[in-house]
């Protein structure tokens, strides 16, 4: 039975290295992954999965308007799919989240959605909402805040260092904008 799982943590604890240890797997075995980028991420060019230790493999790149289910079904129509596999999962909609499901539940095929779970201000993204209440397994990914406790916080910087305590939930940026933080050293920061 195909689900819909959702691995979730703070920035740098390797979301994407595993996405694609994952699809590799696959591959290796003679299946077919469909990956999953959000268009707006443009790090590492759009359509382009790519992690921190230099791992990157084509993605098809979506909105928040697109149908993620016509994506999988159109793809496995062409030649069969064995997962689907979700990177940077907190851009999903919820009508995508419940799409998603659709493929696990309706399609057989199992659905990997990677993302963060919350925004620079402890607010859940919509799409890691959505995933915290549809999916059908939730598995914590850890990293470490500089004190060496668990970080499940991202706090986010401007170019001096400082932490930014307002503005837009969503401002694409890697190590050089985010640090990921234990609950304790994200509140002294926000304070």
């Amino acid at each position: 039975m195909a689900k819909l799982y959702f691995y979730y943590s703070a920035m740098n604890a390797g979301k994407s290295t595993i996405l694609l240890q994952s699809s590799h797997n696959y591959h290796e075995r003679g299946m077919r992954t469909l990956l999953l980028t959000p268009a707006i991420d443009k790090r590492a060019g759009v359509g382009k999965i790519a992690s921190r230790i230099g791992l990157s493999k084509d993605a098809l790149p979506f909105s928040e308007t697109d149908d993620l289910r016509a994506f999988a079904c159109a793809a496995h129509e062409e030649s069969p799919i064995a997962c689907v596999l979700i990177d940077e999962a907190q851009f999903l909609s919820e009508a995508q989240v419940r799409q998603l499901a659709a493929v696990a539940d309706f399609d057989g095929i199992p659905v990997l959605c990677y993302g963060l779970r919350t925004d620079f201000q402890g607010q859940l993204f919509p799409g890691s909402g959505a995933l915290l209440g549809w999916a059908d397994n939730l598995t914590e990914l850890k990293t470490i805040c500089h004190c060496g406790r668990k970080a499940t916080m991202n706090l986010r910087t401007d170019a001096a260092g400082r932490p930014i305590k307002e503005g837009a939930q969503v401002d694409i940026g890697g190590n050089e904008r985010y640090i990921a933080m234990c609950r304790r050293h994200f509140t002294e920061a926000m304070a």
